[in-house]
């Protein structure tokens, strides 16, 4: 993973942030910190999907039973099955 790219879940990210977040997955994905004047169109529209997708998805998403405060809940030990528990 991008370590550029921080976490924008729960924090309701600025549009700035989202296109932040999709201009360095760009960048990783091609391989160019800037593109040329031959692919920087592509390279554009591709940052633009990438946006767009970033919005869906952020707005499309729902907090589940599994999740406190945005983080992973601790639910500490897993339970030991009566079959594989010591007699």
């Amino acid at each position: 993973m991008c370590r550029s790219i921080k976490t924008l879940r729960g924090n309701e990210p600025t549009a700035e942030e989202v296109r932040a977040a999709a201009l360095q997955f760009v960048r990783k994905v091609s391989g160019y910190r800037a593109p040329s004047k031959a692919n920087e169109a592509v390279f554009t529209a591709a940052v633009d999907e990438i946006e767009a997708a970033a919005e869906r998805l952020l707005a499309g998403l729902v907090e589940g039973p599994g999740r406190a405060g945005g983080k992973l809940r601790n639910p500490g030990p897993a339970p030991i099955s009566q079959d594989k528990a010591p007699r």
